[in-house]
Formats: C-alpha cells, structure tokens, sequence
C-alpha cells in the first residue's frame, strides 16, 4: 500500500510532467482518490484536461498496483486552495481567506490576536522552508451568493476601516484559499 506522501508525489510528478499545475492529492473513504490540478493558460482547466489527466492516472494506479475504488481529477474552483510557497507567491495582490494554526498577535488585533484572517496577499519572501507571508488583514465585503448581493446593494456603504498589516510564517497557516469575487449580475 502507497502512503499519502508518497501517492502526493507520484501524482504531482504525473501531473506536473502532463504539463498542468499539481494542486492536490487526497486519498478518501470508500476507495477514492481525489486529485485536483490547475493551469496559467488563459481559460483554466476543461473537461478535455480532468479527462486526460485521469486516463493517464488510472493507467498509472494499475501499473504501480495502487489499490482505488474511484479516481476524480478536477480542477480547484474559484476558491482555489493555497497550499505551497508558489501559490503564494502566483496569487499575490488577490483576496485570500487564512486559518492559522494559532492566534497572531499584531497591532489593530484584539489582544487575544486573530487565528482567521480575510483580506489580501502583498507577497512571499524568504528561502524554503522559511518563507515569509505578508498580507494585509481588513474586512471582506464580497457577495458570495446571489441574495447577498442584492443585499449589499441595498444597505448604505461603511467606512472601510484601514487594512492592518502582518506577516506570518507560511509554516503557522492551517488552510488558506483564495475569496472569488464574483458578478451575480451577468
């Protein structure tokens, strides 16, 4: 039996040398494998790709007798999961939500700190294994359904309180993913 890291690479390395973005490899109850990929060309991931990258897999899983009920390949969705330093370091200038690991304490935060953050990423530096995030912390106001956004633009606009900055570890975050601004309007 294949342990996760090692079903994570072999995957990654399949993905990768397709020509696609590896994002993630999840092994799940009931015998499914759940591998999600990504690209930079313009118009994202198609059906025509999932396809392919799942043939390629499925030969694969029977050639290093890798042992599955089902294989779904997809693509990361609008709320794409940041789960690497390029990640990070791709999506920079765009809103991002952040669960840490423990609170951050930094200078606008209660005391307590916060573990959750909402807000946008301003960059990524420092060497592997020792990166640096840097990410500007304010409330979110995005509709993320329709009947939010037409609630929102029926209320009166609020002051935008002043982003505060922090830095954290990449190390410190629990889960990270990207917030989708979407049109509800057409």
């Amino acid at each position: 039996m294949t342990n996760s890291g090692a079903l994570n690479e072999l995957v990654e390395r399949t993905v990768e040398g397709m020509g696609y973005e590896f994002v993630d490899c999840e092994r799940l109850a009931r015998g499914l494998i759940r591998a999600t990929i990504d690209t930079t060309a313009e118009g994202g991931i198609s059906l025509e790709d999932c396809e392919r990258v799942s043939d390629q897999l499925s030969h694969l899983f029977t050639v290093e007798d890798i042992p599955y009920e089902r294989l779904e390949v997809s693509s990361p969705g609008v709320e794409r999961p940041l789960k690497r330093a390029r990640d990070w370091d791709r999506f920079t200038g765009e809103l991002a939500y952040v669960e840490l690991f423990a609170p951050l304490k930094a200078e606008g935060f209660p005391e307590a700190g916060r573990r959750k953050l909402e807000g946008r990423i301003l960059g990524i530096e420092g060497e592997s294994g020792a990166e640096q995030i840097t990410f500007d912390y304010f409330e979110v106001d995005i509709a993320r359904t329709p009947g939010m956004a037409a609630m929102r633009s029926r209320r009166k606009k609020t002051p935008v309180a002043d982003p505060v900055r922090v830095v954290f570890p990449l190390s410190d975050v629990d889960h990270a993913n990207l917030l989708a601004e979407l049109n509800f309007k057409g």
